[in-house]
């Protein structure tokens, strides 16, 4: 009888999983679309005059730019319609008096959670595989038709970097409407910090995707001694080791890189004391640490919503709301921290998802209770 009575239990745990999992699926999926198809009515009365304007073909608009806009903001706050999801179903479930029978049979919260952790970890692989293989590729066709058809023209002010072997670059503006840059200057100094070499060009063009440079009325001089040189053209054809789309680029540009292309950016930045470095790494982190916290809001979502309360379903909702609008409000103060004081990248990004994680292990102690 008891061995009849357990295997009836483990049968009935089983069905209340697929149950589970099916719910959270569910209700994960059906609200991504809702959220994301309001978020595409938004942005299109936000951007339809631009598109007619400058001429955006239909097909490009719905079939490449809102495409790829929806894989990447629903990717992007995944985790937050997770919590919201949560939930709405746990607390739903809770107010229909099924969860009761699951707290009264014995098992320990932890085994409740057991199929919230299954959906949540299908969801975790999926946003890490898109984070970190498909995003990048899905971005730059986004960021390209945002480029052509939405945004003003890139353009770069009093540019100045310094790159390997003590060479410092200057220009004083670049517009990629002309694709030129105006009053570029080149500077190289000796380990001693002798000046070893010095170009001044009216203008410069660089040919998209190589190092080829056409220079415009430029003054060169070696100072290397014994062949010193000074010389003086109109036209020059020469090989630099820069190219205009690391030079010039937005600020979301990181966002269209593959995991391989960004840390090779992030170390060439670096080299450069580019400003954009903190932008390049906090994105980095974010492609891994966004999905985890799928975790930890899951685990909050639970304990909130499995108990049932008296203002209902909005009260779990407006408990889900403000905890949204905190951890965004966290993340948001402590990556702008990172970019303008230099606070590390790595705990600007990890920092809210570790404190969200105490909050979660509070309210786990308090649902076992």
């Amino acid at each position: 009888m008891w061995y009849l009575n357990s295997a009836k239990g483990f049968k009935m745990l089983k069905l209340i999983d697929r149950y589970i999992i099916k719910k959270f699926l569910s209700t994960f999926f059906f609200m991504l679309g809702l959220i994301m198809l309001f978020s595409v009515v938004f942005d299109i009365s936000e951007k339809l005059s631009e598109f007619i304007s400058n001429k955006a073909p239909l097909q490009e608009i719905f079939f490449k730019y809102y495409v790829t806009f929806i894989l990447h903001y629903g990717n992007t706050f995944s985790s937050m319609i997770i919590f919201l999801s949560v939930i709405w179903f746990t607390g739903k479930m809770a107010q229909n008096t099924e969860i009761i029978p699951i707290w009264f049979s014995g098992r320990p919260v932890a085994r409740f959670l057991r199929p919230y952790f299954i959906g949540a970890t299908i969801i975790t692989i999926l946003s890490l595989l898109l984070n970190h293989l498909i995003m990048p590729r899905t971005n730059k066709i986004r960021l390209a038709f945002e480029e052509r058809y939405y945004r003003d023209v890139l353009t770069v002010n009093n540019y100045q970097a310094e790159y390997p072997g003590n060479e410092l670059v200057y220009f004083s503006n670049y517009a990629a409407q002309e694709q030129r840059i105006n009053d570029l200057t080149i500077q190289k100094w000796s380990k001693d910090n002798q000046p070893i070499y010095f170009l001044r060009a009216r203008f410069a063009k660089n040919k998209p995707g190589t190092d080829q440079w056409e220079l415009t009325d430029y003054y060169e001089k070696d100072y290397t001694f014994p062949k010193a040189m000074l010389k003086h053209g109109q036209h020059k054809d020469t090989t630099l080791k820069y190219r205009i789309e690391e030079m010039a680029q937005r600020d979301n540009a990181a966002q269209a890189l593959t995991f391989t292309e960004l840390t090779t950016a992030i170390q060439r930045e670096k080299l450069k004391g580019s400003k954009l470095v903190p932008d390049f790494e906090i994105e980095l982190h974010q492609r891994t640490a966004f999905p985890f916290a799928t975790y930890i809001l899951t685990i909050i979502g639970v304990s909130v919503a499995s108990q049932k309360k008296r203002g209902g379903q909005g009260l779990n909702i407006a408990i889900g709301l403000i905890f949204i609008f905190v951890y965004i409000f966290a993340m948001k103060m402590l990556t702008v921290a990172a970019v303008k004081v230099g606070f590390p990248t790595f705990w600007s990004v990890w920092l809210p998802n570790a404190i969200f994680a105490l909050i979660a292990f509070v309210f786990y102690r308090s649902a076992q209770k």
